[in-house]
């Protein structure tokens, strides 16, 4: 189901005893469109995330650790000056819709006490977190500024009085008394008394509407109603294994129950993680992708235009057997021409134009085509190697690509040093050094054995990994001819299932996740080389095994212990 506005309100049921009263300790934003505010209250700190983002709008308390930028943008320079230091006195939702007051007070510049709105609402492309005086109703900054020739229904920039956005009216079900409702459903069927209701999404409908056919009472209304003021969360999948998250167990949707949580907050976390990871990673390797994609696009090209070049000379025999059959004919041919037939002796004597420079005399013509063939023949191992060189580069960044897809925000960092290394990123005059590599930046995996996997998510960590970390005697697995991870298994002696699982693994974090069948390398780490002057991540090995596996996402995911 989406945030609607019952998920709302059983979300805050949880939040409300836990933030309300705290001092709001620290304020940052990570990314374009998500702020993560830190709360402190009996000596502890509250981590709560507010997303605008248009496909997944949400807030929940989260544990995931998230990069502060080194420079923080207006909005929270603004949210700073207001909001640090203050107390949350209250959450409130606008009735049962997707908006959300953060109610907080606070001390002005004069010492003089004010009360402000942090407003977050969750309504698509058109969600935003909105800093007003409560008082005055004047705006004081909002995360998205919106030009008035585009939203026409209210104005959001500063200093414009805050108003509410057109809301659908509907029925706020927790108000509904047993008399309204026998008003409502008396000449309504349940599809139309269903869509009255605020706050429910198509699945809540659904569930409402089966609820009714089951039993239309208003004691089954007010079960289906009073399910959103209980604790803790539901994840279920559809047939084609999307995940859902609901407040309560639906009994008349066609889902699958995966597991159930009691902490709501905690369930979200888990729920967005990968999703939240995969836009997060996406805003901050937008630059890196896009030099990725040109390089590609200009490698793409190279290869083609060498590999013609092969080919062509790889088939000059032809200007070889033209000089010959020439050289054998020069009597007949004549000043002036421009081109000639005549007997190819290589081919039963046929017919074959030969093309002339009428300023050339015909032995100088000869020569002409035995130049052409020689330079043709003699270019082969030049074209060779610079297709091996540019096929080479071409899989660099298809490993750069694949280190992007598998990982987290901080990871980009590292990747933006690497490519700024190898002079694809112009180095900035005030750039922080990179941060020593540790074990913590590693992907860290439980075989069921108990042994340890550690896993690069990019080529800086596959180096430190396979050639600093991992013992000489630890085996070390990788896809076979992908760019992918480093895997390494902690351990001189594996099982066959040791094996299996730690290939999977390795299939995972690699360009080819989502093939069926993926053939995994492995071998002990001793017999990886890196050949000198190679790029980040390039290495060779001799004496490996090999496997096939399909690697699964929940049961790789299953094992992971950081």
């Amino acid at each position: 189901m989406a945030f609607d506005g019952l998920f709302i309100h059983s979300l805050l049921k949880d939040l409300r005893p836990i933030l309300v009263n705290s001092r709001l300790a620290k304020i940052y934003q990570p990314f374009n469109q998500d702020l993560v505010l830190t709360f402190r209250k009996e000596r502890k700190n509250y981590q709560l995330l507010l997303s605008a983002n248009a496909q997944n709008p949400r807030f929940y308390l989260t544990n995931q650790t998230i990069t502060n930028p080194d420079k923080a943008p207006t909005f929270v320079m603004v949210l700073r000056k207001y909001l640090e230091g203050s107390i949350l006195l209250a959450i409130d939702q606008v009735s049962v819709d997707r908006i959300v007051n953060f109610r907080f007070s606070n001390h002005n510049e004069l010492g003089d006490q004010v009360q402000l709105i942090l407003s977050v609402e969750l309504m698509g492309r058109h969600s935003n977190v909105i800093l007003y005086n409560e008082q005055t109703k004047q705006i004081i900054d909002l995360l998205k500024r919106v030009n008035p020739d585009e939203n026409r229904a209210r104005l959001l920039l500063p200093k414009a009085k805050y108003e509410l956005p057109p809301l659908t009216p509907g029925i706020n079900g927790f108000d509904l008394s047993e008399t309204e409702f026998k008003q409502k459903t008396l000449n309504s069927n349940f599809e139309e008394f269903a869509g009255q209701i605020s706050g429910l999404d198509r699945d809540d409908r659904n569930e409402l509407i089966g609820y009714l056919e089951d039993n239309n009472s208003y004691s089954s209304f007010r079960t289906f109603i009073e399910q959103f003021d209980k604790s803790g969360a539901f994840i279920l999948k559809t047939r084609q294994n999307k995940r859902k998250i609901f407040p309560y167990l639906p009994y008349h949707l066609d889902l699958v129950k995966e597991s159930y949580d009691t902490d709501l907050n905690h369930a979200l976390d888990e729920f967005y993680q990968y999703q939240a990871n995969q836009d997060w990673v996406r805003q901050k390797a937008r630059q890196i992708e896009r030099i990725i994609k040109n390089e590609q696009k200009k490698l793409t090209k190279k290869i083609a235009k060498l590999q013609k070049q092969l080919d062509q000379a790889e088939n000059s025999e032809g200007y070889r057997i033209r000089g010959e059959i020439l050289n054998a004919n020069l009597s007949k041919v004549k000043p002036g021409m421009t081109k000639i037939e005549l007997p190819n002796y290589y081919d039963n004597s046929h017919l074959l134009e030969i093309k002339l420079d009428a300023a050339l005399s015909p032995a100088r013509n000869g020569q002409k085509y035995f130049k052409r063939y020689k330079k043709l023949r003699d270019s082969i191992k030049h074209v060779k190697e610079q297709i091996q060189i540019a096929q080479t580069n071409l899989n660099y960044f298809e490993s750069i690509q694949t280190a992007i897809d598998n990982a987290e925000p901080q990871d980009i960092d590292q990747i933006t040093d690497e490519l700024t290394n190898q002079g694809y990123i112009r180095k900035q005059p005030k750039q922080k050094r990179a941060k020593k590599m540790t074990e913590r930046n590693l992907n860290k995996f439980q075989l069921s054995s108990g042994k340890t996997v550690l896993v690069g998510k990019n080529n800086y960590q596959n180096d430190w990994l396979t050639f600093k970390k991992a013992d000489k005697q630890d085996w070390w697995f990788h896809v076979k001819n992908i760019p992918g991870s480093h895997v390494i298994v902690q351990a001189n002696e594996i099982s066959d299932q040791d094996v299996i699982e730690a290939a999977e693994i390795a299939a995972y974090f690699s360009k080819a996740k989502d093939s069926a069948h993926v053939t995994v390398d492995y071998v002990k780490d001793k017999r990886v080389k890196k050949p000198n002057g190679a790029k980040p991540g390039f290495v060779i090995y001799t004496g490996q095994n090999s496997i096939d596996v399909t690697p699964e996402q929940e049961q790789v995911l299953s094992r992971r212990i950081n």
